[in-house]
């Protein structure tokens, strides 16, 4: 039986971001996003509803939405969905949680955190798989778009 597990969520940031080191020096956080819906309930009156989702992101990715986002950010994520369990006082828990593989921050904002005003461009991030070395041909480090040296090179096929 085939399966597939992939998961992208808008949201927002609902803690700064605190960055740590494993052992072997790979960057991890864990973010906390609200994702908010809104429907009509059978009253005809609009509800709104959010989803409080936990998302680990590694190595730059997390380098980065440390550095750039804080409380409030708007980001997109696209990762897969992974089970946490562990025992407490003899009860067994468990929770689901993002692994994120790409990261989009959405909207303005200044750099060094927030959402306030300004106009960065959107910046993706995706952290390159783990079999794969980071020089192989295609594989490129995300790149701000738009306004840098050699945008204007009339020599770009686009």
């Amino acid at each position: 039986m085939a399966s597939y597990n992939r998961v992208i969520l808008v949201g927002n940031l609902t803690r700064d971001i605190e960055l740590k080191y494993t052992p072997g020096g790979t960057a991890v956080t864990d973010i906390g996003m609200a994702v908010n819906d809104r429907r009509k309930s059978a009253t005809g009156e609009w509800v709104d509803e959010t989803t409080f989702v936990d998302v680990t992101l590694w190595g730059r990715t997390a380098e980065v939405a440390s550095e750039y986002l804080s409380k409030g950010s708007p980001i997109l994520v696209e990762g897969r969905l992974k089970l946490d369990t562990w025992e407490t006082e003899g009860q067994k828990r468990s929770k689901l949680r993002v692994v994120c593989d790409r990261m989009q921050m959405l909207g303005g904002g200044s750099p060094g955190g927030g959402s306030g005003g300004g106009s960065r461009p959107q910046r993706q991030v995706s952290d390159p798989p783990a079999s794969t070395e980071s020089n192989s041909p295609g594989q490129r480090d995300a790149q701000p778009t738009g306004g840098g040296p050699g945008y204007e090179d009339p020599d770009i096929p686009f």
